[in-house]
């Protein structure tokens, strides 16, 4: 059995901040920021929609570049969402 790895996500919010988090299955967490149910911080801020994924992570360096990149500033964020 194939072991999932972890994705490093960012989500752009109705008021267009950006969220970052971490997860093995993007698209059920995707579906529980939009219901309210996965973040205090998206939960008045919905819908969301991702705008930047990175993959293959273990779980302890999906930790890290997430902090990495939540001590980014915003431009620096919108950089890393416009590489290709």
């Amino acid at each position: 059995m194939k072991k999932k790895c972890w994705v490093i996500y960012m989500l752009r919010c109705s008021d267009n901040s950006l969220y970052t988090g971490i997860s093995k299955d993007v698209n059920k967490r995707l579906l529980a920021h939009n219901c309210g149910k996965a973040s205090r911080y998206t939960r008045c801020r919905r819908p969301v929609q991702i705008v930047y994924l990175q993959q293959n992570f273990s779980h302890s360096a999906a930790l890290k570049r997430e902090f990495q990149i939540k001590s980014f500033t915003k431009k620096q964020k919108e950089s890393l969402i416009i590489q290709p």
